[in-house]
């Protein structure tokens, strides 16, 4: 039988992405941390255990060796969502099955439960679990098949589902791996489960598959967040939950306490964090209990980082097609919930939080700390050619009251075995695909982005844009958090670094920005140009007539005072 104490363990992490659960970087997900400290708690040492992510090995063949001399090599991935990725590619099949030929020792695979293992790719429609040639698949929890086949002597295991007792030792005993992580320590968010499960059951959704709801303590997450705050991760999402409003309860009613006490602590052991987000928040538990919810939200907002988003699954506003698939609430009942997120969280740093949400110009300059997203899914059961309708005339009335949504996310569904969708969704989706399109385009044109403007004006200033790649003589970043906004900057910039942006121009689902604060004495024609109000002319007299020593100096009609940096102005008299 083999000492796990001499086992050399290699993790390679080829990404995951689930409804409730992000994991393509810069996010790194549960999966690696908790079979870390699952095999930790089994006896191996943290030295003998390495983590990779797939990109890594795609760069460095030397890499590999890892691979191939690890006496068991754990591969880690699946996708149940389809997506487009920037800071990361998710592992393809093929090289799936490679990490298994180069193993010499015991191969484990295994990703998001009874599903999305064998095809790594962000598209894939076939989801059935393939061995890809691996000694083992686990069809339960990975961490829990990794902590009992070395518990065995890598003899096998049970495939069982871990539980809350787990995690409570597993969970910061693996923050160890993100010290391996490319984006350590900057550019990386950990993923934070609170919970899992559902107690509801929408036809198309898969987190029904781990069956009720079961909540992490509040002091467990928080132990986990101080372990990773040690280990230097100061950005965090509870990304992996359906419901936050639930967290600590019934699985239904809110718990504010237990918000409180999670929130709170997470403060308290992460003192200097830069981002504090989560996900899925459920608007039918606003509906049902308007006034615990309420406090929830308020004590969210307290608690959390500017730019946060609340992912509301109304999923259709199509009465018809809620009947049959069994959704949680209605088109108006929703909207009630879009309300209440607005009235007691999108309030901006700088207001006063028992004011109503400000808009406009003149509004804090920061984003809104919580503001409701709508996913909308396409190809259910009863779908027709008035669903579109329904979904527009909803998001217009949002609009139309003056409201704010951070996001609205509009996909097709995907047949997972298992859900009710599994026979009925790709038919319905196929015979939807041309109006689907235009319907889609006309979102975007004329709720999108007036949308984008209303939550985040002229001026607004997005701190620490991560720059992640050149294109068009521009540089696109990114900020960590959920669902951030992509920000395009005039000029090619050095990336992997960071940088203040004012935001200027607006896309239907992307924005303009320029360096915060600007100097007039030393910014570019192209950011110059941008500003509104500044066209290329006035933007090369401001360089002819160069220094400034103060704005007045400047002499153009547009209102710079968002923008530039009075104070180096000054200092250039």
């Amino acid at each position: 039988m083999t000492d796990p104490a001499d086992l050399a363990v290699t993790i390679v992490d080829g990404y995951v992405d689930e409804p409730a659960h992000f994991g393509v970087p810069p996010y790194v997900s549960t999966y690696p941390r908790f079979t870390a400290g699952a095999l930790v708690d089994a006896g191996v040492p943290e030295a003998a255990i390495t983590y990779h992510t797939i990109d890594e090995l795609r760069d460095d063949r030397s890499k590999w060796r890892d691979v191939a001399d690890a006496d068991l090599l754990i591969y880690l991935g699946g996708m149940t969502v389809p997506g487009k990725y920037v800071g990361g590619t998710p592992a393809e099949p093929d090289e799936v099955r490679e990490l298994a030929w180069a193993a010499d020792g015991t191969t484990l695979m295994g990703g998001p439960v009874r599903f999305g293992v064998g095809e790594e790719n962000a598209g894939a429609q076939e989801m059935e679990r393939k061995d890809l040639d691996y000694d083992f698949v686990a069809k339960g929890d990975v961490e829990a098949a990794a902590h009992d086949l070395v518990a065995s002597g890598l003899e096998g295991f049970g495939d069982r589902m871990r539980d809350t007792a787990d995690l409570d030792r597993w969970a910061a005993k693996g923050a160890f791996v993100v010290d391996d992580h490319p984006n350590h320590p900057d550019y990386l968010i950990a993923e934070l489960e609170t919970s899992r499960g559902c107690a509801y059951r929408c036809s198309f959704c898969t987190e029904p598959l781990y069956g009720d709801p079961s909540f992490r303590s509040a002091a467990s997450v928080v132990r986990e967040v101080e372990a990773l705050y040690d280990r230097g991760v100061r950005h965090f999402r509870l990304g992996r939950q359906a419901d936050i409003l639930a967290f600590g309860g019934d699985g239904e009613a809110p718990n504010p306490d237990a918000l409180r006490r999670l929130y709170g602590g997470i403060r308290e052991v992460a003192p200097d964090l830069g981002t504090l987000h989560l996900d899925n928040m459920n608007p039918v538990t606003i509906v049902d209990y308007p006034e615990k919810s309420r406090e929830a939200i308020r004590i969210i907002a307290d608690h959390n980082t500017a730019g946060d988003t609340a992912a509301f699954g109304l999923e259709s506003a199509d009465p018809v097609v809620q009947a049959e698939n069994n959704l949680l609430v209605t088109a108006e009942e929703c909207l009630d919930a879009v309300r209440v997120v607005n009235e007691e969280a999108g309030w901006r740093p700088g207001d006063d939080p028992t004011d109503a949400p400000t808009t406009g110009d003149g509004a804090a300059n920061r984003l809104p700390k919580l503001l409701p997203g709508i996913n909308l899914v396409h190809g259910l059961a009863g779908e027709r050619e008035e669903t579109f309708e329904h979904n527009k005339r909803f998001l217009q009335r949002v609009y139309d009251e003056g409201l704010m949504l951070r996001r609205i996310n509009i996909r097709q569904v995907m047949a997972f075995a298992g859900t009710e969708m599994s026979d009925t969704g790709a038919e319905v989706a196929h015979d939807h695909k041309t109006q689907f399109k235009r319907y889609k385009r006309e979102v975007r044109e004329e709720i999108d982005r007036p949308m984008l403007r209303r939550v985040a004006p002229p001026g607004t200033v997005l701190p620490d844009v991560h720059l992640e790649y050149h294109e068009g003589g521009k540089t696109f970043g990114r900020q960590l958090g959920t669902y951030p906004l992509l920000v395009a900057v005039p000029g090619e910039r050095e990336l992997g670094t960071t940088m203040d942006v004012a935001l200027v121009d607006y896309g239907y689902r992307s924005v303009t920005g320029v360096p915060h604060p600007l100097d007039p004495n030393t910014a570019s024609m192209d950011e110059l140009t941008a500003l509104p109000g500044v066209g290329r002319s006035t933007a090369g007299d401001i360089v002819v007539n160069r220094p400034y020593a103060s704005l007045g100096e400047v002499g153009v009609d547009a209102d710079l005072s968002r923008f530039v940096a009075v104070d180096s102005m000054e200092s250039a008299d």
